[in-house]
């Protein structure tokens, strides 16, 4: 069962590998890494996904694991409630596989520790270092 939320991802060619965020909501895929945006569309059907997904260069940095910059990435997959794993190729590249794997953020619910108040210090319990 497919979950919309922030995903994290990880994505390999056979020139590398790289990771980024992705934000799926309502058909709608925005994103990005270190040096690229990620934004295109999606569909569901049962527990298969369709993607397309374009990207663009927002800094100077390293090259891209595909060698471009721009381009058309057409994804298919399948989608459980916290992961999608799927396949796809850019249309600037063809002849290159692109595989990736999105897991769902899960928000963190422990509460965070209490910080110390200052009537949490009482000196008067402290041990009496012995006497030389």
């Amino acid at each position: 069962m497919f979950r919309e939320g922030t995903y994290a991802a990880w994505f390999k060619t056979q020139a590398g590998q790289g990771t980024g965020v992705a934000h799926l909501e309502a058909g709608s895929i925005t994103g990005g890494d270190s040096i690229l945006t990620y934004s295109g569309f999606y569909q569901v059907a049962g527990d298969r996904l369709t993607a397309v997904v374009r990207t663009r260069r927002h800094t100077t940095g390293h090259p891209t694991i595909f060698g471009i910059d721009e381009m058309t990435l057409r994804l298919a997959g399948k989608c459980s409630e916290a992961l999608i794993a799927c396949t796809g190729r850019a249309d600037e590249a063809p002849g290159m596989l692109f595989e990736a794997t999105l897991m769902l953020s899960q928000p963190d619910d422990r509460k965070p520790p209490r910080e110390p108040s200052p009537g949490d210090y009482h000196p008067e319990r402290l041990p009496t270092p012995p006497s030389r």
